[in-house]
């Protein structure tokens, strides 16, 4: 197991006085939908919630670009990975060190940002780990192989997390990934899920008018099925589009809508060999209530990833009443429970069986298709920024009795 300094064990009050805790977020300029809504959820929740005992505020520097200079060069994937990494490895260090006096917390909410904890005073800070693909290369080099230089970073975000008050992981599953790795001790680490967006309703709005629009008119009728998220290899969005293939080969009229990064050249690729060009409409990155239509507007969410932290497309898609039919890996299963359907990964007749009977039900057995969605609905309301933030708020009050003042 990696080493980390003691922590106290002395306990302390919380304190007649307000603690004062920074959120440190991603650069937004680095666009990880979810690693920012992650940070918009907990401050909102916790400064309308726990204003009694908390004064939050968010940490969130822009992302400088000292390569962008370079004519016809700055936007191209080397200059601007260089600009990433210079940002996240000097200059937000840079910018928070000297800044423990401020605060009496400090939470960074993305575990692939953990290298800032040596800059910060550990015994005060939480990471929030939401999945160890970051460091797969360290953990599993056999099946992801990166160059020196690449591991030396890694391996300094990985000890930062080592050597964190406590950290808050999204699942169970993740939870139990650190512990079969011994990075940290369970008495260091809580598992608090995410929430589910309030946007994120059976309720149509104006946003399912405007996604309607953006629908080609000829497939007003047409079955869709739904994918959200990143287009990176763990997705696994080449089984998706084989999925999608097998199923219009008995149901011609079925179409996918994407939304999230556009597809991969090898992706766009494989959509042609499969002769799925015109069955595919891409609506990039949207905002959150465009987002919300597509889940109502979907008939099935079809969720391909052979990795997942947490998987919440999976919940609000079911919080939208939207059934969701899922790769069977245990992280899904924690999130979905009974209220999605299963398969494993690569078995496409599976998926096929799966989305044409979920399909079959759909367009012939309305009362048991409805009892679907409602189950999907009454899961996904277990999922709760406002608990998620109460539950922090715990965490917060006893890595802080431990830690004791400081400022």
């Amino acid at each position: 197991m990696l080493k980390t300094d003691p922590v106290s064990s002395a306990p302390r009050e919380w304190g007649a006085r307000r603690a004062r805790v920074g959120i440190v977020c991603d650069f937004v300029e680095e666009n990880w939908p979810s690693m920012d809504l992650v940070a918009d959820m907990l401050f909102r929740h916790l400064r309308q919630e726990h204003a009694d005992r908390l004064q939050v505020t968010k940490i969130c520097p822009p992302l400088r670009r000292p390569f962008g200079w370079f004519p016809g060069l700055g936007s191209t994937p080397l200059f601007s990975n260089a600009d990433r990494m210079v940002n996240r490895f000097f200059d937000y260090p840079r910018r928070v060190r000297g800044r423990e006096n401020e605060f009496d917390l400090f939470h960074i909410v993305d575990h692939s940002y953990a290298q800032l904890v040596p800059y910060l005073p550990s015994r005060r800070t939480i990471v929030t780990c939401h999945d160890l693909d970051t460091f797969r290369c360290l953990l599993q080099p056999e099946r992801e192989k990166r160059p020196r230089w690449f591991r030396a970073m890694t391996s300094s975000i990985l000890q930062g997390l080592a050597q964190a008050a406590h950290v808050i992981t999204v699942s169970r599953t993740t939870r139990d990934s650190i512990l079969e790795h011994g990075l940290l001790p369970a008495e260091r680490m809580t598992v608090i899920p995410n929430g589910v967006h309030p946007s994120c309703s059976p309720i149509r709005g104006s946003a399912d008018e405007e996604l309607a629009r953006l629908l080609p008119s000829e497939s007003a009728g047409a079955f869709w099925l739904l994918n959200v998220g990143s287009t990176m290899r763990r997705k696994r969005l080449d089984i998706l589009l084989r999925v999608v293939a097998a199923v219009r080969n008995e149901l011609p009229g079925v179409r996918l809508l994407r939304v999230g990064g556009a597809l991969t050249e090898e992706q766009v690729r494989l959509a042609a060999e499969l002769k799925l060009q015109d069955a595919i409409v891409q609506l990039g990155s949207v905002n959150r209530e465009m987002l919300a239509a597509a889940y109502r507007r979907a008939d099935l969410l079809v969720h391909t990833a052979e990795a997942e932290g947490f998987g919440l497309p999976v919940v609000e898609a079911m919080a939208c009443g939207c059934p969701v039919a899922a790769s069977d890996i245990p992280v899904l299963r924690e999130v979905g429970g009974e209220a999605a359907s299963y398969c494993t990964l690569e078995d496409t007749e599976a998926w096929r069986n799966a989305i044409v009977n979920a399909l079959g039900r759909r367009l012939e057995q309305n009362g048991l298709w409805e009892r679907e969605r409602q189950q999907a609905i009454s899961h996904a309301a277990r999922f709760s920024w406002l608990e998620t933030a109460r539950q922090t708020a715990d965490v917060y009050r006893r890595v802080l009795e431990i830690a004791g003042p400081e400022v």
